[in-house]
This record gives structure tokens, sequence and C-alpha cells, in this order.
């Protein structure tokens, strides 16, 4: 019996015995691996990251008009600790100048690839910049330092320094429309006061502030046409005879208050005869102080001149205002002063994606509260989401 089963014992021998000899040397070998895995510990897994896998710092750029401040210093230094609190990288400062009030830096801006762009100053400032931005992805950062802030009024924006940033660097995007006005020859306003900018937001430029070279042959003080942005309101007549004759000085004093004054002024001022149209509707006739268009409708103090426009609505809204006399302007008043939409005869409201207007005599012309000149005949087309501004979360 036992001679039957010796085969297997003796190859379950051999396998016992090569299985304690393996553990056995094992144990005494040495390990030849261990140097190399001592010389050699595994790198970190942050190790295999490139810097280009890195997420890189955000920058933003602000476009300062220093008119309004009497020391920058300080203001920097809020801002830049502003953006390094939430996360931003040191903020690039351009200044803006009588020569050019917000273009030529807004270019530089984008040319040095900061992801967002401010500016510090007033409508015209405002203005200035966007006229670059428009049509790009680039958004606008609205921080308030004018007499009125219009836009960002009626955008519901902080007017303080660190909350519009704030707004600015973690808001979300909006897309607004834009107002596209082509004025007719120009004339300039005797002692005209140009506010912060001069002719700024042209289209087509040809110089930093956008504004177009005089053609040959024109009377000597003429411009030739051009086409300027507005974000807020341009006008013809009254609106821009009071924008031209406030004190620049009373302003820097009171404020927006200041308009009021000039406004007084003019309220008898000469009407004239217009032709207006509107988009496909047949022109129409009238004898008026003022037309006003309008991209949105919130005016200085809490007034409301046009309760239905609204800055992304696609459409413009004008105001063409034909008050007899001192009388006439209390219906005026009223409507504004209780947002109703319709009013008086003497008062047309028109909602548009163009309107042209042909007046019979040279008036003053003003874009964002900018006068310009003076003209006869204006034409507002609307842009519709043209430009991206920064607004707040809710």
């Amino acid at each position: 019996m036992l001679s039957d089963y010796l085969p297997w014992i003796v190859v379950g021998a051999v396998v016992l015995a090569l299985v304690i000899g393996g553990v056995v040397m094992s144990r005494v070998a040495p390990d030849v691996t261990a140097p190399l895995r001592r010389r050699r510990p595994r790198p970190h897994r942050g190790h295999f990251r490139s810097e280009e896998q890195e997420t890189p710092v955000r920058r933003a750029a602000v476009i300062i008009n220093p008119t309004k401040f009497t020391d920058l210093g300080p203001v920097r230094e809020r801002i830049t600790t502003t953006c390094r609190a939430n996360g931003w990288g040191e903020p690039l400062f351009l200044e803006t100048t009588a020569e050019d009030p917000g273009p030529g830096q807004a270019a530089a801006a984008l040319r040095d690839g900061v992801d967002l762009v401010c500016t510090l100053g007033g409508d015209g400032t405002v203005r200035g910049v966007a006229s670059v931005l428009v049509g790009t992805e680039m958004p606008l950062g609205i921080l308030p330092a004018g007499t009125g802030n219009l836009l960002a009024r009626n955008l519901d924006l902080p007017v303080g320094l660190e909350a519009a940033l704030t707004v600015a660097l973690t808001g979300r995007n909006r897309r607004i429309d834009v107002g596209e006005l082509r004025i007719g020859p120009l004339e300039p306003v005797a002692g005209d006061e140009r506010g912060e900018h001069d002719a700024a937001g042209a289209v087509g430029a040809a110089g930093p502030t956008g504004a177009v070279d005089a053609a040959e042959g024109e009377p000597a003080g003429w411009q030739a046409p051009q086409t300027h942005y507005f974000l807020v309101m341009s006008g013809v007549g009254m609106d821009a005879a009071i924008m031209a004759g406030t004190n620049e000085n009373l302003k820097n004093k009171v404020g927006w208050p200041a308009y009021l004054v000039s406004g007084a002024k003019h309220l008898i001022s000469p009407e004239f005869r217009v032709k207006v149209r509107v988009d496909d509707e047949p022109e129409f006739r009238r004898r008026s102080r003022m037309v006003v268009i309008g991209n949105c409708g919130r005016l200085l103090g809490g007034l409301v001149l046009m309760p239905s426009a609204l800055v992304d609505d696609g459409h413009l809204d004008a105001v063409i205002a034909s008050p007899r006399g001192l009388v006439g302007w209390v219906p005026v008043a009223t409507r504004v002063a209780t947002r109703r939409r319709k009013g008086h005869p003497t008062l047309d409201h028109k909602v548009c994606t163009e309107i042209r207007v042909v007046v019979d005599r040279p008036v003053p012309v003003q874009v964002d509260g900018d006068v310009l000149g003076e003209a006869t005949e204006v034409t507002a087309v609307v842009r519709p989401a043209s430009l991206t501004v920064r607004v707040g979360l809710t």
C-alpha cells in the first residue's frame, strides 16, 4: 500500500521544501530595490501639475477721471485692497485726460489682457470707455464718481466705492442696449462747457476721443457728421441748453441741483419746428422746445421721464415736449412726478428702434450730459444687447 502512494509523497515533500526555501530566502536576501526607493521618493501629486494648469489670478483695469478727486493715492489703495480681498490681483490704473477721455485707455486695457474694465468717474467717462467695449465680450464695471451717475442709478448699482467695486468683481454679467446717435453737421456752441468729454464716444474715430475730422469744404467752425454712442439719454433743444449752461464750479460744490438752476433759466427757451419720423411710421411735425431720446428713463433726484424705458428692452424711448409758455410745463412736470407714460397733448412719447429728427434751425445736442455742439438733424438707432455690464447678483 505504501508503495502505491510513495511517488505522491515524494512530490509533496519536494514542493513543501521549495516553499519553505523560498520563504527563508526572501527573509535573508537583501532587497536590491530598497536603495532605489530611498533615493527616489514618490513625488507629491502636485509635482505633476505644470504652471500653465494653475488658475491665473484675475486682473481688473480701473480707468479714472482724475478731475473727480483731489488725492488719488488713498483711492488707489482702497481699490487695491478691495481687489485683493476678493481674490483679484493688482489692478491696472489708467487716467483719462482732456485729449483722451476714456477710449484710448479702454483700448490699452484690452491690449493688456485684463479680465474686467472699470470706470471711476461720471456718465461721460462711462460713455467714453463703453464706446470701445461695445460689441465685445469684455464686462464693464461702473464705479460712480460723477454728478448724475444716471446709468448706475438705472442699473440699481451702489454708489459707494468699495460696494460698487465688489459688485464689479463678484457680480453677474448683464447685456444692455446702446443708443447710436448720428448727428448732422455740428456747429460749436458759443461758450460751451463740454463737461467730462469733448466729443467722446464717437464711432469710427480717427483720434483718441472718437471725433471724426471735419470734411473739406465745410464752413469754418463746422464739424463733419458724427456718430456717437449713448447709454442713458441724448437730446436736442432745451435739455442740451441746460447742460451747456450749468456752472461747473456750482456743480462741483452742490452736485446735481446745479442743473436745476440752469433749468430755471431755460424754461422759456425759444421754440423750434421739428419733423419727426419714428421707424416706418408717417412723418409728423411739431413746434417743440426739446426732444429727448432715452435708452433708460430715470433722471436725477429720483424723477422718471420715461417709465417704460429699460436698458435691455431692445428699444429706445423718445419724448417730444412742446409746452406753451411757463404754464405749459405744469402738465409735463405732473407727468414726470406721477410717472405716467401718457400725459398731455403737448408731450409725445414714442417707443421705437429708430427715430429721425430734423430741426428748422441749429439747436444744441447732448449725449449723456455732454454737449457736442449745435445741429439741425439727428438720427438715433438702438443696438440691442451690445454692451456687457456687471450688476448685482439679485
